[in-house]
């Protein structure tokens, strides 16, 4: 069996849309950077503490994961209110951004990680556009402020990488290790 140790939806839609058959049990972890720690180590470090932190029997694979939104060096998590919602996104207007989601698969004691980093780029937004798309509350709970599959979609100019990355979970990269683990 499959567990996903994430409370994220947007996982759970990838999954399932890929005909993965999961079950979902929510790791509770302190996703505070820790100093000094780089981008991709953060990410990676959250996905092998939230596989880690739920129950599975040793024939299950877990599923841990992180999202960062990464833009000039600063790490872009959850905005904590509105008015960070708008800091985060005029930060990222007309900017390129990397988006790495850190991937953690455990089955007992083995474990398997990867970091997946996908290139966003924003178009220009106007404060109004910002404050449009803050109060429809849709940034509120992604890393960095926006859903590219969401109502954010009209503000990407392209992408790079892997688009279910970009949403929070780089699902070919996840199939591929489960073959291998």
């Amino acid at each position: 069996m499959l567990v996903l140790a994430s409370q994220s939806p947007r996982r759970a839609e990838l999954l399932s849309a890929a005909r993965f058959d999961f079950v979902v049990r929510v790791a509770d972890i302190d996703e505070t950077l820790r100093p000094g720690e780089l981008p991709e180590q953060y990410s990676l470090r959250l996905a092998r503490e939230k596989a880690a932190a739920v129950h599975a029997s040793a024939e299950d694979s877990v599923l841990g994961a992180d999202t960062i939104v990464l833009l000039n060096g600063e790490v872009m998590g959850k905005p904590r209110d509105a008015s960070d919602a708008a800091r985060m996104l005029a930060a990222l207007s007309g900017q390129r951004h990397e988006v790495i989601t850190g991937v953690c698969l455990r089955r007992g004691a083995r474990l398997l990680t990867e970091a997946v980093t996908t290139a966003v780029w924003f178009s220009p937004l106007s404060e109004a556009e910002i404050a449009w798309y803050v109060a429809s509350g849709e940034p509120m709970d992604k890393a960095g402020a926006y859903a590219i599959q969401g109502l954010a979609s009209r503000f990407i100019e392209r992408i790079d990488g892997s688009y279910s990355n970009v949403v929070g979970l780089p699902v070919s990269v996840v199939y591929r290790m489960l073959g291998t683990l």
